[in-house]
């Protein structure tokens, strides 16, 4: 369904951030991408979603394909047309109005109201205690209930696949988990293909069939989950994990791991 070919992003017609990124998400499938901060993963979502020229970024190499037709270079108004919508990190709402409002500014384009009150509740079923909450002002919600508030928001558009940046962030344990519960049932009862940007590797590769890593602006390792979960790279420098299960971000060596990865 998504196609990203060897794309390059430079910034001010200077920086070059992205350095000939590829990946792919299959329909109806959540895949994953894993890096630390800085490394291009939000980038890489605001390129797909034609976010990039509201700060001064574009495409100079290689291009975007969702459903078969071109994306890359489109603003981000026909990308959302196509279907491709982004939840944007740091849980951006309108504070001031209420959490069923900020629910139908998704529904914005939509003309149907019939349509836009059976995605309401479609939300609603998904996130149960948002109903309960619709008419609290989202500025007062907590964390887990403005992340789940975004993503209802992106659900109201009615997309076909969903770019979500750090679903995970600033949120407990607990509440990552029901999220992440959430964003898995979203994709296997509704058909939507999710790519999921996430520092979290555990949270993100436990609900994803297919990961990739990117540092410093290139995909330095991808895999099923599976396979990404038990590679010794990943458990070290993401899961915090070495071989003989100790914490080891501490004296991490970011030229270290590159090399390894890179060969």
């Amino acid at each position: 369904m998504l196609k990203v070919n060897n794309i390059e992003v430079v910034y001010n017609k200077i920086l070059l951030i992205l350095k000939g990124v590829s990946l792919q998400v299959p329909d109806s499938q959540i895949v994953c991408l894993l890096g630390a901060n800085g490394a291009g993963k939000s980038t890489t979502l605001k390129a797909i979603s034609g976010l990039l020229s509201t700060e001064l970024g574009e495409i100079t190499h290689g291009n975007i394909e969702f459903d078969g037709e071109t994306i890359s270079r489109k603003s981000p108004e026909e990308v959302a047309a196509k279907k491709v919508i982004q939840v944007m990190e740091n849980r951006r709402i309108y504070e001031h109005l209420s959490a069923e409002e900020n629910l139908l500014v998704g529904a914005y384009v939509i003309r149907d109201r019939a349509l836009v009150k059976r995605q309401l509740e479609m939300v609603y079923h998904y996130f149960p205690l948002l109903k309960t909450l619709r008419q609290r002002v989202s500025g007062y919600l907590s964390g887990g209930e403005q992340q789940m508030l975004v993503i209802g928001q992106g659900l109201m558009a009615i997309p076909k696949i969903l770019l979500i940046d750090e679903a995970s962030l600033g949120l407990a344990p607990l509440v990552v988990k029901s999220v992440m519960e959430v964003i898995q049932k979203i994709c296997s009862e509704l058909e939507i293909s999710i790519f999921l940007v996430e520092q979290n590797a555990m949270a993100a590769l436990n609900i994803s069939s297919y990961g990739y890593v990117i540092e410093n602006g290139r995909i330095v390792l991808d895999g099923t989950s599976e396979a990404l979960k038990q590679n010794e790279d990943i458990k070290e420098f993401y899961l915090g994990l070495s071989e003989i299960g100790k914490k080891s971000y501490k004296n991490v060596k970011h030229y270290r791991r590159k090399k390894r990865w890179l060969g």
